[in-house]
């Protein structure tokens, strides 16, 4: 089995950030990691965004984050689990994350259709 690439912080790029963040799939899985205290397998994210995910679309897009410094991945027997490495990269590049992933919060709010396109009487 191929050993898994993780950057030593010091080889975290911004361009490495934002190149693997230019994805809608892959910043959607990253937002969701970073968000929680605990590991996730790739297998949680087979329809992130309303959409079934191959397993081998999946496996690239979770090597790309993992090798741009985003992710710590980590082989327990058939499955990869994944935990974000923020705290690591917020000392490199402090608030870039945060920013990256209110920005997304932001844009997944106001993409979402509105239920009702009455106006409110002024």
């Amino acid at each position: 089995m191929r050993p898994l690439i993780h950057p030593a912080v010091e080889d975290i790029t911004v361009e490495g950030i934002l190149h693997a963040l230019s994805d809608p799939v892959r910043v959607a899985i990253f937002t969701d990691i970073a968000f929680k205290d605990c590991t996730q397998n790739c297998s949680a994210f087979s329809a992130i965004l309303g959409t079934p995910i191959p397993k081998s679309t999946l496996s690239q897009h979770f090597r790309i984050l993992r090798e741009a410094g985003l992710i710590r991945s980590e082989r327990i027997g058939v499955e990869m689990h994944n935990i974000s490495r923020c705290e690591e990269v917020d000392k490199r590049f402090p608030g870039l994350l945060n920013s990256i992933a209110q920005a997304h919060e932001i844009q997944l709010r106001q993409s979402k259709p509105k239920k009702s396109a009455r106006r409110s009487p002024r």
